[in-house]
C-alpha cells in the first residue's frame, strides 16, 4: 500500500532474492559502504520509482558530484549496512535530524548557489528551521517540491504555516495581493536568507525588492524626500496589509506626514497650524489640509519642484 511500510522479514526475504551475482556487479562500481539505487529499490520501490520523476534523480543519471547510480545515499548516507540489516537506526534521515546535520546535507550540493547562498546567516537557519521542513524532495508532481514553489497559492499556505501574523495581516483591506494567488512570499523575501533586514530581496544591484514593481518610485530625483534615501518603504507602508488605501502606517495621510513633520515651528500654537513662514496655513483642523497629498502630490521625489508639489 503506498504510504506504508514493508515488514522486516520480507524486506529480508527481497534482499536474498537479489542475487549474489547483482550484489557484486552493483558494489564493484561503487565505494565501500555504499549499496546503490538499485539496493535501495529492493524495499523503497514506490519511493525510488517517485524519485525517478523528481528533479534530484538528475544525480542518479548524470554524472554530477559523482553520485552516480547511488543518488539516495547522497542525502541518507552509505547504505550497505542498512541493506543487510533493514535496520533504520543504520541509515541517516534528514527529517529526523537536528537541523544543523540536516542543511549540512543539503548544502553539500547547494551552498555555492546563489538563491542559497545565505542560508547559513538567514532567519530560518537561525529560529533553527531546516531545508527539509519546507522541501521534501520525494514529493513528485503537483506536490514536489521544484513545483509546489512555483505556484503561489501553494507556496503562500507553505509559508503561512509558520507565519500566521504575518498571513492575518493579509485579512486588512488594503494589502498586496497575495490571498488571491498573484503574488507570492517569495516575490519580496528570499526565504534563503538576504543581506537586508527580514530577508528582502534586492533588485537593480542593491535596491529593496519594492521597485521590481514600483520602478516609479525609484528616482533618481531632483528634489528627493529624504525617507527614500535614508529609510526603507516600510516607514510610510505597511507592505502585509493596512486600513489606509496606500496601504500606510497611519489610516490617516496627515498622521503619517506628522510624525516627520510635526517639530516644525509655528507663529501661533494657540491657532492650531503647522509651518514656519507666516502665513501659516496648514490647520489640522481643516479636512481638506489633512490630506497631505493632495498637494504634495510627488511625495516620493519631484524633478520640478522643491516642496514635491508636482
Amino acid at each position: 500500500m503506498p504510504g506504508r511500510s514493508i515488514p522486516l522479514e520480507l524486506c529480508s526475504l527481497l534482499l536474498l532474492a537479489w542475487t549474489p551475482v547483482m550484489a557484486q556487479d552493483a558494489a564493484a562500481a561503487l565505494p565501500a559502504g555504499y549499496a546503490g539505487s538499485e539496493a535501495c529499490a529492493v524495499c523503497h520501490d514506490e519511493v525510488v520509482k517517485n524519485f525517478a520523476k523528481n528533479r534530484h534523480a538528475v544525480l542518479d543519471t548524470k554524472k554530477q558530484r559523482g553520485w552516480e547510480g547511488r543518488a539516495c545515499e547522497s542525502c541518507h548516507g552509505p547504505g550497505a549496512k542498512h541493506a543487510e540489516t533493514a535496520d533504520a537506526n543504520d541509515i541517516r534521515n534528514p527529517l529526523k535530524l537536528r537541523p544543523l546535520a540536516a542543511d549540512k546535507a543539503c548544502l553539500s550540493c547547494h551552498l555555492n548557489q546563489p538563491t542559497n547562498v545565505g542560508r547559513i546567516s538567514s532567519g530560518h537557519a537561525r529560529n533553527a528551521v531546516s531545508c527539509v521542513s519546507c522541501h521534501n524532495v520525494h514529493k513528485t508532481g503537483a506536490e514536489a517540491s521544484a513545483t509546489i514553489f512555483r505556484k503561489a497559492s501553494t507556496l503562500n499556505r507553505q509559508c503561512g504555516t509558520c507565519h500566521t501574523t504575518t498571513m492575518a495581516e493579509f485579512q486588512r483591506p488594503h494589502r498586496h495581493p497575495l490571498p488571491e494567488g498573484a503574488m507570492k512570499c517569495t516575490d519580496c523575501h528570499n526565504p534563503h536568507g538576504s543581506a537586508l533586514p527580514r530577508s528582502i530581496r534586492t533588485v537593480n544591484a542593491n535596491e529593496p525588492g519594492c521597485m521590481k514593481c514600483h520602478a516609479d518610485k525609484r528616482g533618481p530625483f531632483v528634489f528627493e524626500h529624504a525617507p527614500m534615501r535614508l529609510e526603507n518603504c516600510r516607514t510610510c507602508h505597511e507592505p502585509h496589509g493596512s486600513a489606509n488605501p496606500r496601504m500606510l502606517t497611519r489610516q490617516e495621510v496627515f498622521l503619517q506626514c506628522l510624525e516627520c513633520h510635526s517639530n516644525l515651528a509655528s507663529p501661533s500654537p494657540a491657532a492650531g497650524t503647522l509651518g514656519g513662514v507666516p502665513p501659516a496655513f496648514h490647520d489640522m483642523r481643516s479636512p481638506r489640509i489633512r490630506n497631505c497629498t493632495i498637494c504634495h502630490i510627488k511625495v516620493h521625489g519631484s524633478n520640478v519642484n522643491r516642496a514635491l508639489l508636482r
